[in-house]
């Protein structure tokens, strides 16, 4: 057999970069480790008909053959594995095997990636990264340095500090975003990109306040917030203000606290909008039901102590107007937070211990929880009422009742 020709030096010279289209055609995986387990899930979404072959592969490999997302040959590489290749990627810790791989592929003009010499390579695999329906790939020689400018680029397109706006796909329409319990790094990476494309941005009062600063000069800001027992935007005003200027052509977004759908009056607004013929987008929150408890130490269950939590608007106290049955709550075993309670919580912790429920039982109040001004006060139901009056703690905060209060030490 006559030696294949080995392929120039890369030295100095620059790869031509292209995007393979892979749907339905044979690529060949050699090794099942660790890079193996980093390059598949690209190639899965690129539709290839993968072919790995390996005498054993990492648990998440495993997982994805028997997902039948790939093809597991579980044997060495042996020649002749490469026919009807498109697109071959050497993984394996053995350079003679690498080696044997890329001569074979060379024979069959194969494009073959190697991840332990790019230099024996006739494909370099760029560091990639996907941003609203564009792909981001980035080729150096340097693996890491590739990596790091990758990731700046898509952190750019991510936060809108790097966009093309005139190119920009985006219809007019409404986004109900959930920005999270405060701290502007808590927003969803779509809020956040969603939010740099829009020309109107109708806020409420606990929405990230950083994230307002970030936003370009041209974009317009609602202020819609909710103060309790003060000033306040009325709903049915926001939902007109949305539509009126989705209908001009503008896209809105809605930036709300936590979670849209979680006491934040999303399905109202979704409503108001679909029956005025306007397009919505939705975009989970973080809820600070979760998060904010999280933040201060607390995690809402725990193995062997809850199996369950609950969490109530407390809005509306104990009474004739109350929507909650607090004789029921107070028989339930689990956590139990309560939102928007502060001045109720008296009324609710009284109602909660006549109805059965342990007058020791642990609270913990956070105050501005994930923000700067985060503070924790704890007490018991016996207690919480006078407690909260006399540490002076105001709205928002979020209440956790439950022994998980001092899982942590707390």
């Amino acid at each position: 057999m006559t030696a294949p020709t080995p392929h120039p030096s890369t030295q100095g010279l620059t790869p031509y970069p292209v995007g393979l289209l892979l749907a339905g055609r044979r690529v060949v995986v050699v090794g099942g480790g660790q890079v193996a387990q980093r390059r598949l899930p690209a190639l899965i979404a690129a539709g290839a008909e993968i072919h790995l072959i390996s005498p054993a592969t990492t648990p998440a490999v495993s997982a994805m053959a028997d997902a039948g997302e790939i093809t597991w040959h579980q044997r060495p590489y042996a020649d002749g594995d490469l026919a009807d290749t498109w697109y071959a990627l050497v993984a394996t810790d053995d350079p003679a095997v690498n080696t044997a791989v890329s001569a074979e592929a060379e024979r069959l003009r194969v494009f073959c990636s190697r991840s332990d010499d790019a230099s024996a390579a006739t494909a370099w695999t760029p560091a990639s990264g996907h941003d609203s329906g564009a792909t981001v790939a980035v080729l150096t020689g340097d693996p890491r340095h590739s990596a790091a400018l990758r990731d700046s680029i898509v952190a750019g397109l991510r936060d809108g500090s790097l966009a093309a706006r005139q190119y920009r796909a985006r219809g007019a329409g409404v986004a109900l975003v959930g920005g999270g319990p405060g701290d502007p790094d808590l927003i969803t990476v779509r809020g956040r990109r969603l939010l740099a494309d829009a020309d109107v941005v109708v806020a409420d009062r606990l929405a990230p306040r950083e994230l307002l600063a970030e936003l370009p000069p041209h974009v317009e800001v609602i202020d819609a917030s909710k103060i309790p027992y003060g000033r306040y935007m009325a709903q049915e005003a926001i939902n007109r203000t949305l539509i009126e200027h989705a209908k001009a052509g503008r896209f809105v977004v809605r930036l709300k606290g936590g979670d849209p759908y979680v006491f934040g009056r999303g399905g109202e607004e979704l409503l108001a909008c679909v029956e005025a013929g306007v397009a919505v987008t939705v975009v989970p929150g973080i809820s600070s039901s979760i998060s904010v408890p999280a933040a201060a130490g607390i995690p809402v269950t725990h193995r062997g102590l809850t199996h369950e939590f609950t969490v109530i608007s407390g809005h509306v106290g104990p009474g004739d107007r109350s929507l909650t049955n607090w004789a029921a709550v107070a028989g339930m075993t689990g956590t139990l937070v309560l939102l928007m309670a502060v001045d109720k919580i008296s009324a609710i912790a009284a109602e909660l211990v006549a109805h059965g429920r342990a007058a020791d039982t642990p609270v913990a109040v956070v105050q501005e929880g994930t923000t700067a001004g985060q503070r924790r006060v704890d007490a018991t139901l016996a207690t919480i009422g006078a407690t909260v009056e006399a540490e002076g703690v105001k709205p928002p905060a979020v209440i956790v009742i439950g022994d998980v209060v001092h899982v942590l030490g707390g």
